[in-house]
């Protein structure tokens, strides 16, 4: 992914504070700005215009930014076509992942689906045999398919038998409600208890001790101290932590700042562009973008650190936040890329109680 230096972003900012003092058309930046980075400042400048109330400008600048847009990577366009529906405002139409099927559907984009094959493959060359049934907590369980897939695949591995428990937590009562049909389908046998939560409820509550904690694309949803807090509360009862993640750039950037923007520039938008090379009606990836992918984005620019609700991170990060809040009981056993361009990563981390 591609980063800002110092100067280039106190280049973006004074260049920002003095439009915002005599606001106008946009100009050309092209003297101002890296060349390949000119759509991403015009997605700054348009989203801190948006931000702020202008949302005439705001639209300007994002239209101004379409032409330099290309490599699969159109945030440009995917916003402004969103402002397009919601009267050219930065809004959330609804409570994400209230319905399941936008998520759903991105779930079941190709690089999704190729990426999850990579990450249980990760996951069975990096785990040992379980000798005693499996006890396993899926956080932010969503549908339940990924944690189904990976205990199948472990199954076929050899590295598991029986599964004895899974622990389901998701603050969606539908993703809930879905995953249980879905996990009861394929283990009729196994005990499944359902935490309608989120695991900062949860953490200093468990009971018991779980082989597997399983996070993906689930942890990212609090700041990096959160995280380490939760993490530290965890670390007694589990013996092994499975992360799944998208490595970004979306944690420690504050409200309206040019590192922010061109994180989610680049991340979002990879995503968004996810949505549209699946092969669906148009109707569901239009869906998928409102009222998941936007709707998440929109509040790196309409909520302060602390109070909006994704945190991605670099994977550096990770690390550390996994060695400070799991301690020196537990070792990375694997670091794999599952998907990775010059934009976005998604990854497979693994971190297990030292033998």
């Amino acid at each position: 992914m591609l980063f800002l230096g110092k100067e280039e972003s106190k280049v973006w900012s004074d260049y920002a504070d003095r439009w915002l003092k005599a606001p106008a058309d946009p100009s050309p930046v092209a003297d101002l700005i890296r060349p390949g980075l000119i759509p991403a400042f015009h997605y700054f400048m348009g989203t801190l215009c948006l931000a702020k109330g202008q949302n005439q400008y705001g639209r300007k600048w994002i239209t101004a930014g379409l032409a330099g847009e290309q490599g699969g990577l159109f945030s440009n366009a995917f916003l402004l076509s969103y402002l397009g529906r919601n009267n050219g405002q930065l809004v959330i139409p609804e409570t994400i992942f209230a319905d399941p099927a936008p998520y759903v559907h991105f779930a079941g984009t190709p690089v999704l689906v190729d990426s999850r094959k990579k990450f249980r493959m990760h996951c069975a060359h990096t785990l040992p045999v379980f000798s005693k049934p499996l006890r396993i907590m899926d956080i932010g369980c969503g549908h339940g398919m990924v944690l189904v897939d990976l205990l199948l695949d472990l199954r076929r591995e050899a590295l598991i038998a029986d599964v004895e428990e899974i622990l389901l937590i998701d603050p969606s009562e539908a993703m809930l409600n879905l995953a249980e049909e879905n996990v009861s389908r394929i283990f009729p046998g196994c005990t499944i208890n359902l935490s309608h939560a989120r695991i900062e409820d949860l953490s200093d509550k468990i009971v018991g001790n779980y082989d597997i904690a399983l996070a993906s694309l689930a942890y990212h949803h609090m700041p990096y101290e959160t995280k380490l807090y939760h993490l530290q509360k965890l670390k007694n009862h589990i013996g092994c932590f499975i992360l799944f993640e998208l490595e970004a750039n979306n944690d420690t950037p504050e409200l309206l700042t040019p590192e922010m923007a061109l994180s989610v520039y680049q991340s979002y938008g990879s995503l968004m562009d996810f949505v549209f090379e699946h092969d669906a009606p148009v109707e569901l990836a239009i869906s998928s973008i409102d009222r998941f992918l936007m709707s998440e984005a929109i509040y790196f620019f309409t909520e302060p650190r602390g109070k909006r609700t994704d945190y991605h991170m670099l994977r550096s990060q990770w690390h550390q936040v996994f060695l400070d809040g799991l301690g020196k009981d537990f070792s990375c056993l694997c670091d794999s890329t599952c998907f990775g361009d010059e934009n976005i990563g998604l990854f497979t981390m693994i971190y297990s109680k030292v033998a």
